[in-house]
């Protein structure tokens, strides 16, 4: 009765241990519908198939979960995946032994990685300075202009701005008619990097910030002081409205009415459709006539995931197994119609302009459009450490150019210095 009675343990202890599923452990930053989304990727991932299960954890805002990622790592208590912003991938991508590139992990675990496959403005964004992907595009999007269609057309204006110039010029009629034109959210991402990336301006040395860590910010140009001059200029006039670095702050005015016009994200597509009670419209991000004559892609913001470190072959796979479905056409196409980011690859793309999205839903089309604009040498996004950091600095100086405490060409020194001191800081600590 012993030796059956062991036996039989046995079996079932083989039986479990063959079939038990590995576990993905991914750590994200998407709350609110965003997170409900992640979950429900989540749930037709793991019914999908039955030899890896994703376990997604919501650990608070894009820093809190960066700041708990870099904690787990160094006590070797890192998940498989986890979600970092934008500023935040010099930190994980120049941290020695963190990651496993994901075009690595596609290529030995998936049979191949092609990073012509993913749209021109989001392949390069999180890769190296040679083109190869670190980090896996995940919510992207690209500043747009959105705009109230009633407003305009009380304001007599036909349609949106394509340009600066044309905005100076349809100003003063939509404040004639009771309204400040313009609000902004995120104005180091959007007056700052992607005015650089729009007008094909460098924005830092070592190549944006990829070939090097020693580098140097080359904010402080002519360009970008004659904007932020412009800038100061329209709020005195009442055309800009800046309701305070929140994002939310800004957009609210838009989706109660006071502003005709706000730059925000293609990410918000979707919650404005819900939040609005008015016709809006979307269209590219102006730029200036007097920089440059054929503007250039905008690059994405949002974040990425990034395969941590210091797993087994057998969890390398599951990782891999599961970025290869995310980046899959349906489940592209699933994030970008339930979230209005973009779909990350070509065939998502195409499958979204198939399905008859953007015939019913053009608006959703348009944060495609700009990041496919044609490129230029500086539209690639950069790779700065202590950027985090770094926009705070110019928070701080565009707040100080707004209050009249500095001048724009003193605000910008001091943003130059201070920047600088930062990248040099780190600099120090990864070499």
């Amino acid at each position: 009765m012993r030796t059956l009675t062991l036996l039989t343990a046995g079996i079932a202890t083989f039986a479990t241990g063959a079939w038990a599923q590995t576990e993905i452990q991914f750590w994200h930053a998407m709350g609110g519908r965003l997170g409900e989304v992640v979950e429900e990727v989540a749930e037709k991932y793991n019914a999908s198939q039955s030899d890896y299960v994703l376990v997604p954890t919501y650990k608070g805002g894009y820093e809190d979960t960066m700041t708990a990622g870099i904690a787990a790592f160094r006590a070797s208590q890192q998940p498989h995946l986890i979600q970092i912003f934008d500023a935040g991938a010099a930190t994980i991508i120049n941290a020695p032994g963190a990651t496993i590139p994901v075009a690595d992990l596609l290529e030995q675990y998936e049979g191949g990685f092609d990073a012509s496959d993913y749209i021109e403005g989001v392949r390069n964004f999180y890769a190296d300075s040679e083109g190869k992907m670190i980090g896996m595009p995940f919510n992207s999007s690209t500043p747009l202009l959105y705009y109230n269609k009633e407003i305009l057309a009380e304001a007599g204006i036909d349609a949106p701005p394509s340009t600066w110039e044309e905005f100076e010029a349809m100003a003063p009629a939509i404040k004639e008619a009771g309204y400040q034109a313009l609000a902004q959210s995120h104005s180091p991402w959007i007056f700052s990097e992607n005015f650089h990336s729009r007008h094909n301006l460098q924005l830092a040395t070592g190549n944006n910030g990829f070939d090097s860590t020693d580098v140097e910010i080359l904010y402080n140009n002519d360009a970008m002081k004659q904007h932020w001059t412009k800038v100061k200029e329209w709020l005195d006039a009442g055309y800009y409205g800046f309701y305070g670095r929140g994002w939310g702050d800004n957009q609210d005015a838009f989706v109660q009415k006071k502003v005709a016009m706000w730059l925000g994200s293609s990410g918000s597509f979707g919650g404005l459709k819900a939040s609005t009670d008015f016709e809006f419209g979307t269209t590219y991000l102006p730029y200036w006539e007097a920089i440059i004559d054929e503007p250039k892609a905008t690059f994405i913001g949002g974040a990425a995931l990034f395969a941590m470190a210091g797993k087994s072959d057998e969890e390398n796979a599951a990782t891999a197994d599961f970025l290869n479905y995310l980046a899959s056409p349906e489940v592209q196409y699933f994030w970008h119609r339930e979230t209005g980011y973009v779909p990350i690859t070509n065939a998502a793309y195409e499958l979204a302009k198939s399905d008859g999205y953007y015939e019913s839903t053009p608006d959703a089309e348009i944060g495609v459009l700009q990041l496919n604009q044609p490129a230029g040498e500086w539209t690639k996004g950069y790779r700065l450490g202590f950027y985090v950091q770094i926009r705070e600095v110019m928070y701080n100086a565009y707040e100080d150019i707004f209050s009249g405490t500095a001048t724009v060409d003193e605000a910008f020194a001091t943003m130059e210095e201070e920047a600088n001191a930062l990248l040099d800081r780190f600099n120090a600590t990864v070499n």
